[in-house]
């Protein structure tokens, strides 16, 4: 990134590029409220940002403080680059971004009434009523009140009434909750990562024996509870692989680093030093840093990187085995 000029307003509208915004973009009168921010490119804002609505025409961008918006935050279709928010972003309307090229990043949780997002990487949640994902990896929840539309991603967990499903879905935790039945476009399959050993993965080095990647059944792992009272009953279906953890924990007492992996995840720009997961197949530091974090689980998720399908035979006996 070239140098980059400071700049001060006060203008109703404001257009970014080439600029270093030292501090806030915060309404300080009435007629401010209905400012329009527009990112034309190259351009750091270190604080936060309030705007009717945000628009970000091209990479690269950085956001280091909190966003909220009164209509809409909006990405480019065309944009290029690097496109970071620090903290989280909310918004009282939409926060859309169908941009096929360039490196979205959200280190912390999305809110907003609805949410689409292609080829994006979250390192919170994401709460709305509507949600979209398509090539997206969020490693907390996806959380919606209404739907989620979700293609060919990697999702900590989802919880809403309905759920459509196309490509491949993958679960890093091992329960997912509707309310409706899962509709899934013929050719959809979900595959659950909770017993995948991540860290020998981000390493380079060879999964462990016991590990790998469950593919679901949305018939057989569908777990339905119905939860009622006086007034009301409601039903609800949890689709989970639950059973296996907890035979696999009981068979393998060797952790594969998934727990350190996803919460250094999750704390993204809050996560004050550089931890290191042990040393690579050449005996070299690997280092857990945001960018790589997020380049590996594009990697599982392109299939660049390879989880192998976990072998689910085991003898009873080498579980009481443990308890004698």
């Amino acid at each position: 990134m070239k140098e980059l000029k400071e700049l001060r307003f006060n203008e109703t509208n404001i257009q970014l590029k080439d600029n270093l915004v030292k501090g806030s973009i915060l309404p300080e009168k009435n007629s401010e409220l209905d400012r329009t921010i527009t990112i034309q490119g190259n351009s750091i804002i270190e604080g936060a940002v309030y705007a009717h609505k945000l628009e970000i025409q091209q990479g690269d961008c950085e956001i280091r403080g909190a966003v909220f918006t009164h209509l809409e935050m909006y990405v480019n279709s065309e944009a290029k680059g690097t496109i970071s928010f620090k903290k989280s972003v909310g918004s009282a309307n939409s926060i859309v971004s169908r941009a096929l090229n360039c490196n979205l990043m959200f280190y912390s949780d999305i809110n907003a009434k609805s949410v689409t997002l292609f080829n994006a990487f979250v390192a919170g949640s994401i709460y709305a009523d509507e949600i979209i994902l398509q090539n997206c990896v969020v490693i907390g929840g996806v959380f919606a009140t209404q739907k989620i539309d979700i293609t060919n991603s990697i999702v900590g967990t989802f919880n809403a009434p309905s759920v459509k499903a196309s490509q491949f879905v993958w679960l890093l935790l091992p329960s997912a909750f509707t309310i409706e039945k899962i509709i899934s476009i013929p050719g959809t399959k979900f595959y659950n990562l909770s017993l995948a050993d991540l860290g020998s993965l981000y390493k380079g080095c060879s999964q462990a024996t016991n590990s790998g990647k469950i593919e679901m059944n949305l018939s057989i792992d569908e777990v339905k509870t119905t939860l009622s009272n006086e007034e009301i009953q409601k039903t609800i279906r949890c689709y989970t692989v639950v059973g296996k953890v907890l035979a696999a924990d009981l068979l393998d007492i060797d952790k594969f680093q998934n727990h350190f992996l996803l919460t250094a995840a999750s704390l993204g720009s809050q996560l004050l030093k550089n931890y290191d997961l042990g040393v690579d197949v050449k005996g070299e530091p690997v280092t857990i840093t945001f960018e790589k974090i997020r380049n590996f689980f594009f990697e599982i998720l392109l299939g660049k990187i390879e989880v192998h399908e976990i072998n689910g035979n085991f003898d009873i006996s080498d579980i009481t085995g443990r308890f004698n």
